[in-house]
């Protein structure tokens, strides 16, 4: 949950993700084990296993939403363009960050143009939208002229503020659990296998994808050897989803189609066999690294778990008993045979 809490603080929208795979880098290096960057800027961990002649692939991505400065309007405000599926009603009244390209950072605040409703009548009911939202930057501007002279240019990527907070009844709040959960649960896994000398049955490559948040983080470095692929990102909660914030959730279909029936009996298999709380569950509007692999050609087979995780893409929140349940079905998963 620490790892969790430093991971989220960490700014990496989509496209600026260079910090926080430094870091996922360090700790893998501190704990003895050796990684590799792709041209993507995406990170792998190889541990070789038993069997050499087929591969099993884990991935998780460390990239989040986030946005970029779309315009700098005459009033020295910002106006910002989205990177990634979430709406404007999300970001309302958030605290963020520009990060210029010098690498000066300066704060602001998300909000509508219409907010004092002292002043604008229709401060409740205007549309939540590019037009009407913008950043208060925290500086004494007045102009475009003025933003550009802070160096604030068009490109500039705006960061989140995750306002994470440890309660003591167990939950983890911040945004960007989707899927910094999933990576911190991932690197104590290999910090683990490779501490405790565990033989894996099969040579297995993790791979910390930094594009998935657009949709193809993990289509490739995908060896030929690989036979099964296992994204681990977050299960989606709402009505009529059986996920929830204490179990590991196996995802049986996405916006993809259904995810491969004989991994899906090995994980429910390996979930039942160890006494690891699961729900199966469909995530209507969704999409993974996994399904981003098979749709560009390989000819794997594809699964998807992850911890529960309430309002993705929002205000997100999840336990500390989805934590331990997923990252005890995938120790137990990365030890076992192949489904077929």
């Amino acid at each position: 949950m620490k790892l969790l809490a430093e991971l989220v603080s960490i700014p990496s929208p989509t496209g600026n993700t260079s910090k926080v795979i430094s870091f996922v880098e360090k700790f893998l290096t501190d704990a003895g084990v050796e990684t590799r960057r792709n041209r993507k800027g995406g990170l792998i961990a190889t541990i070789p296993g038993k069997d050499s002649s087929q591969h099993r692939m884990l991935t998780a991505h460390v990239d989040t939403l986030g946005a970029m400065v779309k315009e700098i309007k005459p009033s020295g405000r910002l106006k910002i363009d989205l990177i990634g599926g979430f709406k404007y009603n999300s970001i309302e009244g958030e605290y963020c960050q520009i990060q210029t390209n010098s690498g000066k950072v300066y704060t602001g605040t998300i909000l509508m143009h219409q907010t004092s409703v002292h002043v604008y009548k229709n401060a409740g009911k205007a549309e939540r939208n590019q037009e009407n939202m913008e950043v208060r930057i925290d500086e004494k501007v007045h102009s475009a002229e003025e933003v550009r002279s802070l160096g604030i240019e068009v490109g500039d990527f705006v960061s989140f503020d995750p306002r994470v907070e440890l309660t003591k009844s167990g939950y983890i709040k911040s945004r960007h659990l989707d899927d910094k959960a999933s990576v911190a649960i991932l690197l104590q896994l290999i910090k683990q296998i490779n501490t405790e000398n565990i033989t894996l049955p099969y040579t297995t490559h993790f791979l910390i994808s930094n594009n998935e948040e657009i949709g193809y983080g993990g289509n490739s470095n995908i060896t030929p050897e690989t036979v099964e692929y296992l994204a681990v990102d977050m299960g989606a909660m709402g009505d009529g989803q059986s996920t929830d914030e204490y179990t590991v959730s196996i995802c049986v279909k996405d916006a993809s189609g259904p995810y491969h029936y004989g991994l899906r009996k090995h994980l429910v298999n390996l979930a039942e066999s160890n006494q690891i709380q699961y729900k199966l569950d469909i995530y209507p509007y969704y999409g993974s690294d996994a399904s981003a692999a098979i749709k560009s050609g390989h000819d794997i087979v594809h699964g998807l778990i992850g911890p529960g995780i309430d309002s993705s893409h929002a205000f997100e929140r999840t336990h500390r008993e989805s934590i331990e349940q997923t990252a005890k079905l995938l120790f137990h998963y990365v030890q076992s045979v192949f489904a077929q």
